[in-house]
């Protein structure tokens, strides 16, 4: 695997290295020696799967409060997203930037989220599934998002939005809540 460090400290595109031959090809996609040799957390509570029936469909920005705080490694099984992570750790020179990636089938990558992050996605095709291996267990009164539209994050979805939950409709804007995501997300 290769583990391409983005502009956020602690979150990395990961990369396969297929080996080849006449059936198809073989590669690793996750190895715990590996990602804690790069200090990544290499816990697996859960995996999760997301089927989305729309191009253009939104899911998001979704985080835990800590104790309960999450790491992510995503990918698209079908299709393909833009998937986006907001760093939300206070104490951090990226506070409240973040990284968009595109994962799809084809390319094969995967994106780690490090604890204290938002996550969403679009969806850029009919069908596409997710796969997501999450490191803490979901936590329904530790959970919080982050309106994918608030102005203050600069986040550009690439295409007009056509499908996305109630739930994530409503979370609030940053001038609503910084105060106290900051509070809540500082350790230590």
């Amino acid at each position: 695997m290769k583990f391409i460090e983005t502009q956020l400290a602690g979150a990395f595109i990961i990369e396969i290295e297929p080996h080849v031959d006449n059936r198809g090809f073989f590669a690793r996609a996750f190895c715990g020696r590996e990602f804690a040799d790069h200090g990544l957390k290499p816990v697996i509570a859960q995996a999760n799967v997301a089927r989305n029936r729309r191009r253009g469909t939104v899911r998001g920005m979704h985080f835990q409060f800590p104790p309960y705080a999450e790491t992510k490694l995503v990918r698209a099984t079908r299709g393909s997203i833009v998937d986006v992570i907001v760093d939300l750790r206070p104490e951090s020179p990226t506070f409240l930037r973040h990284v968009s990636v595109e994962l799809s089938a084809e390319n094969q990558r995967a994106l780690y989220v490090p604890e204290r992050f938002a996550h969403g996605y679009q969806t850029l095709e009919d069908g596409t599934d997710t796969s997501y291996q999450v490191g803490e267990y979901y936590a329904p009164g530790h959970e919080g998002g982050l309106s994918p539209f608030d102005p203050r994050l600069g986040i550009t979805w690439p295409l007009e939005v056509t499908e996305m939950s109630p739930k994530d409709r409503q979370w609030s804007a940053l001038d609503v809540v910084e105060a106290d995501l900051a509070k809540r997300m500082t350790v230590g």
